[in-house]
């Protein structure tokens, strides 16, 4: 009889039988009783009344019954915390017990039961655990450190637990090194500064020796670690890549992978020159083209994978084009990877054979994989000069058939083709002129448009086929709409005579009739360059454009490197960084390749450094991401000074997902005539303004009324400087204190430190560096210290801080990590600023744009704060606010009561409007805060609240 008939019973007073059974005498019967229980737990039923009556029956031999017993302590711990305890003697007992299954059943458990009370209690049994002469227990206690570090991490750090793991890796048994090696990674992620896996070539040497002999699971542990570790020279990384070589064969894909991305990134340090780098690089294709005859699901992440060792190391796969064509039966999603990837390796050499097979899947039934067959067909002429003649030629027979969506996909790929060879196939163009009716896309429809557009002196009827897409103007998609407005204009500036009621006719559409801003800006600076200089207007517009890429969609380099160096995790299937899908900064390390030997390059940045003699950790895991962004060299530790000195300039464009509301065309609400055309339509001037010059002037119909300006505003104070608080302690970077706080002089932002060195030794070569934040905060200079900082010795350093640095929203939104390195170490600490260093000088809004805007942002976005016990009076609460940026619009009292209202810009244009209101007598003000991004209205009332405060 199976164990199914433990679900099926239904019976009434149920706990009180089972009960009844648990303290029976007979073991067989407390054996069944338990099953009933654990049966009752997995299905959901409450039987945590029955707590102490279980925890009674761990008192025995019977291997099974005390696994039944233990699982169920595991699930109900965490609720019953003060009946758990009670089991703690039978955990300490069962820690020496004779069998050694049960002393690591006793310590796997000790490592689920998740209560902060018992812990202690645990530590005893635990030490003995992982220093049991069985391998067993040991490989069980070592995993269990890694729990309760999750669970307490002070208590396993103050027990030693963590020297004994690292002693663990010199273990005889290759599954207790296995084990130690996973425990302290996954402890080391969660601190990524701790270097608690200090590598160096003798844990190394342990380590490849284990790698022969452990579990599957095993072999993937030490690889990640190995991955993590740089080698000293070329020698030692060729020496590892020989002893990780074989696990390539390996029958499980996962072993596999550790092993490619161990090679991919040790392959960085051989020359190239080397015999072996050549050996290495034909290894590495046979493991790879293995994985692909695995079922779809392991096929699609090694092709995700591979795609990524392609754009790193193409030469690996150049020779084995025919494994990436594809199969009738391959899913559609391994089909559009395989076809990515036979773009990459398309070349000279194998063109004539891929663009046969992209001309066959044209011809395909499933529609998403014949447009990317169809636009692979592009790229392959974009990337190889010498079969672009071909592939037009395979477009025009695919455009023949008449299919509409493989029609559109070939006039969208056509297009680029121009871009890259321009007059070379324009004799194609009056065949797509034909399928004009045909596209209803809107990338094809803006595809056509701006070949028409572009090309409009070759094509007699060019105006009437412009025409008639701008019948339905409004019914198109942005995309489209932008692409139309610019084709006019180049057709204008061509045949200026026969269409100037045609480019009015846009023009007017594009800014009266649209609400789309991009829209409304584009066609205003159209409007005015054509108005006012049209030579000018002619050299902007119909300006040589650049020849497009080959590859437009490659990875990012930087991006790239970090991505190898997580081959096999999820991050190469989605290729984004870790720090992309992993909520929170825990656990989220950068990595980085490391730097080729005898290459030149520099490797004083932290990134990549590695001390003389020692080895660095693997590129200090850096918290100053190169992800993404084009600054990584800019953002380097050693960088030369600015040549310009004085306030930075101001970001543009908004990357909070604000808007400028000034550039927004808000002052056409208030319905004034500032110049220039008539048709041009109110809130368009003859030469574009940051401010609308007739907002200057007094609006009469009653929007004044509101604010009455009689309340004078005092003259403003200094502004508001948090006082210095220590930032980094000295215990955590090794005798370096920093402390420190944020100002902001003269439209500057300043950042002023205050180092101490409280070490025995000299510490010279200071740098600093900031991680991608909120606001794009980064040092606009080198950290100016200038003299070495001897034992005992304080110094104070201000560092200017520019706002154009990358931007990554941070939670806290006024969250800044930094990283400091001088001749000993690198060091991260997070500091907050205040928010109030980025309002800028020119926040003082007109006030019937204040007006205006007020009422635009939805009341959504609106937030109320109280602030207690403010003891001034509203005009020296204004004083003091403007000290700090803060701009009083106007005054006005309402039955005793004062309201101030007041405007913000940020440095990156997000707008903050705010009522406070003061009463008379009373501490306590009311403000409410609108803006377009309202995640920062929380960070301003902090501000309001220090500034009103001190």
């Amino acid at each position: 009889m199976t164990d199914s008939k433990y679900f099926t019973t239904t019976k009434k007073g149920e706990i009180f039988e089972l009960k009844a059974e648990l303290n029976s005498d007979k073991k067989e019967k407390k054996k069944e009783a338990v099953k009933k229980v654990i049966a009752s737990m997995t299905v959901g039923k409450d039987v945590s009344a029955l707590f102490p009556d279980v925890v009674n029956c761990m008192q025995t031999d019977n291997l099974e019954l005390k696994k039944l017993v233990y699982l169920y302590l595991m699930n109900y711990a965490k609720s019953q915390p003060d009946m758990a305890i009670m089991a703690v003697n039978t955990f300490v007992k069962d820690c020496e017990d004779a069998n050694p299954l049960i002393r690591a059943l006793a310590v796997r458990t000790m490592g689920c039961i998740r209560v902060d009370k018992i812990t202690e209690y645990l530590c005893e049994p635990l030490r003995k655990c992982l220093k049991d002469e069985d391998p067993y227990v040991r490989k069980t206690a070592a995993v269990c450190v890694a729990k309760l570090h999750d669970i307490n991490a002070q208590l396993v750090e103050d027990q030693g637990f963590l020297d004994t793991l690292k002693d663990l890796i010199s273990d005889s048994n290759p599954m207790v090194v296995a084990n130690a090696v996973a425990a302290l990674s996954e402890i080391a992620e969660s601190h990524p500064n701790s270097n608690l896996l200090d590598l160096n070539p003798q844990s190394i040497n342990k380590l490849l020796t284990a790698l022969n002999e452990c579990t599957e699971w095993g072999q993937i542990f030490i690889l990640d670690c190995l991955a993590n570790y740089t080698p000293r020279d070329d020698r030692e990384s060729q020496s590892i890549c020989e002893r990780v070589t074989p696990r390539l064969s390996h029958a499980n894909s996962a072993v596999v992978l550790s092993a490619v991305k161990v090679l991919m990134k040790f392959m960085e340090m051989l020359p190239k020159d080397l015999d072996y780098y050549g050996t290495l690089l034909k290894k590495l294709a046979p493991p790879l083209v293995t994985l692909l005859s695995a079922e779809p699901e392991l096929q699609y992440v090694a092709l995700r994978n591979i795609n990524l060792i392609v754009q790193k190391r193409p030469e690996i796969l150049k020779h084995e084009m025919k494994v990436f064509f594809v199969k009738y039966n391959d899913p559609i999603y391994v089909k559009l990877e395989k076809l990515d990837i036979m773009i990459r390796l398309a070349s000279q050499a194998n063109i004539a054979q891929v663009l046969a097979e992209l001309k066959e899947y044209a011809t395909e039934v499933d529609v998403d994989f014949v447009r990317k067959a169809v636009r692979a067909i592009g790229r392959c002429a974009i990337k190889v000069e010498q079969s672009a003649e071909r592939c037009v030629s395979t477009l025009l027979d695919l455009i023949q058939t008449k299919v509409n969506y493989v029609v559109q996909e070939a006039i969208v790929v056509i297009k680029d083709i121009f871009r890259k060879y321009p007059n070379k196939y324009e004799s194609v163009i009056a065949t797509l002129c034909e399928n004009l009716d045909s596209l209803d896309e809107p990338e094809a429809r803006a595809a056509m448009i701006w070949i028409v557009g572009e090309y409009a002196e070759r094509i007699d009827n060019a105006d009437e086929l412009l025409e008639s897409f701008l019948e339905g103007f409004h019914d198109e998609s942005t995309q489209v709409q932008l692409q139309l407005l610019t084709a006019i204009v180049k057709l204008f500036l061509k045949k200026p005579t026969e269409t100037q009621e045609l480019v009015q006719q846009v023009l007017s559409l594009a800014t009266q009739d649209s609400d789309n801003p991009d829209l409304r800006d584009r066609g205003y600076i159209y409007w005015r360059l054509l108005s006012t200089d049209p030579v000018a207007a002619k050299e902007v517009v119909l300006a040589e454009k650049p020849l497009i890429s080959e590859e437009t969609d490659l990875i990012e380099p930087t991006l790239l490197e970090e991505l190898i160096c997580h081959i096999g995790t999820l991050a190469s299937v989605y290729h984004k960084p870790p720090s992309a899908f992993v909520e929170g900064s825990r656990g989220v390390m950068h990595k980085r390749l490391p730097a080729r030997t005898g290459s030149g390059e520099s490797t004083e940045s932290p990134d990549v450094g590695t001390a003389a003699g020692g080895s660095a950790p693997e590129a200090a895991p850096s918290i100053i991401p190169s992800q993404g962004d084009l600054l990584g060299d800019l953002l380097n530790l050693d960088m030369a000074p600015p040549t310009t000195s004085g306030p930075p300039p101001p970001t543009t464009g908004m990357q909070m997902g604000g808007m400028d509301l000034l550039g927004g065309g808000l002052d056409s609400l208030l319905g004034g005539d500032i110049g220039g055309s008539p048709a041009m339509g109110a809130g368009f001037g003859a030469a574009p303004a940051v401010m609308p010059a007739s907002l200057n002037a007094p609006v009469g119909g009653g929007l004044g009324d509101l604010f009455d300006l009689g309340g004078g505003v005092g003259m403003p104070m200094g502004a508001y400087i948090p006082p210095k608080i220590v930032w980094l302690p000295a215990m955590k970077a090794k005798g370096l204190e920093i402390s420190g706080t944020f100002a902001r002089r003269a439209g500057v932002i300043q950042m002023e430190l205050i180092l101490t060195n409280k070490a025995m030794s000299v510490m010279t070569d200071f740098a600093i560096q900031f991680n991608r934040n909120s606001f794009g905060l980064a040092p606009a200079g080198p950290l100016q210290v200038l003299t070495p900082l001897g034992p005992n010795q304080t110094i104070e350093v201000s560092l200017p801080l520019s706002t154009v640095g990358p931007v990554m929203k941070m939670d806290p939104l006024n969250n800044l990590q930094v990283a400091v390195k001088n001749n000993i170490d690198v060091f991260y600490f997070s500091c907050q600023y205040p928010i109030s260093m980025l309002f800028v000088e020119d926040g003082k809004m007109e006030r019937q744009l204040f007006l205006a805007t007020w009422k635009d942002i939805p009341n959504d976005n609106e937030s109320q704060f109280q602030i207690k016990d403010c003891h001034l009076n509203s005009d020296a609460a204004s004083s003091k606010l403007q000290g700090s940026n803060i701009f009083t619009i106007a005054k006005r009292t309402v039955e005793g009561q004062d309201m101030l209202y007041m405007s913000i810009k940020l440095s990156n244009g997000i707008w903050v409007l705010a009522e406070l209101k003061v009463q008379a007598g009373n501490p306590n003000y009311t403000i409410s805060l609108k803006c377009r991004a309202p995640e920062v209205s929380q960070c301003v009332f902090q501000c309001y609240e220090a500034v009103l405060k001190n």
